[in-house]
């Protein structure tokens, strides 16, 4: 399989995280707030947040700014960048607690699982499992999940503690009459600073995913399926040949 060179062709396009906290700064990096958001319904910022290691909700929240969290109970809409991306490298951190799941769709369109799957063998873990690129879904199948790829090993931390990924994303492809020539593929994913994807197709849009494929689309981050919180976005886009 041919290998894709990155070319970076932009400076920082859209970054959250910019300084430390002087107070805490293991727990906390201050970002401008909701503006590179549409329509940020149930979403909100706070200094710091800690996942509750035993069951699915916060264990504390501290006023402020710094950490984005999907609201005080742990449920919003979806977040969507203004942001529209093609060929990407993202490095994104987050943190949920015990039981919790959310998702980075690429595009708004291929998702990259978030779940609380600490402490699973690698022989167990599924298309379910935090840093999974999710199954595609199709009523009329059977079974009507299909697709999606597995993690090459479980780099889960535990909950309440922060992770990261860092993705290498190559859109899909385009001829001029609109006729997609070329999958989209997750080039490179490291969860945690471990290999878990290399130069994976994706057919199509994932469960849950927007159903028509483009050359650029927005981030989108799943909201309603328990607390999540991040504190790092940094989106850089390329151009891979």
């Amino acid at each position: 399989m041919q290998t894709l060179f990155p070319r970076l062709v932009a400076a920082i396009v859209f970054v959250i995280a910019m300084v430390a906290s002087a107070e805490d700064k293991s727990d906390s990096l201050y970002f401008s707030g909701l503006d590179d958001f549409r329509e940020p319904k149930g979403w909100t910022v706070v200094k710091s947040a800690v996942g509750d290691p035993d069951e699915k909700k916060w264990a504390s929240l501290e006023p402020g700014t710094g950490v984005l969290i999907n609201g005080e109970a742990g449920k919003a809409g979806n977040l969507t960048t203004k942001f529209e991306h093609g060929d990407l490298e993202a490095t994104i951190e987050f943190m949920i607690p015990k039981g919790s799941n959310s998702g980075i769709y690429f595009q708004g369109r291929y998702e990259l699982q978030i779940l609380d799957s600490f402490g699973k063998a690698d022989d167990a873990i599924t298309v379910h499992d935090c840093g999974a690129i999710y199954e595609r879904w199709d009523e009329k199948r059977d079974p009507k999940g299909y697709e999606g790829t597995t993690p090459k090993t479980n780099a889960s931390k535990a909950p309440g503690e922060w992770q990261s990924f860092h993705v290498i994303f190559r859109a899909p492809r385009f001829d001029g009459a609109g006729n997609k020539t070329e999958n989209a593929r997750f080039v490179k994913v490291e969860h945690n600073g471990k290999l878990i994807h290399e130069n994976v197709e994706v057919t199509g849009p994932t469960r849950g995913g927007i159903a028509n494929e483009v050359a650029k689309g927005p981030l989108n981050i799943q909201g309603d399926h328990g607390p999540v919180a991040f504190r790092k976005f940094e989106l850089k886009s390329l151009s891979l040949d």
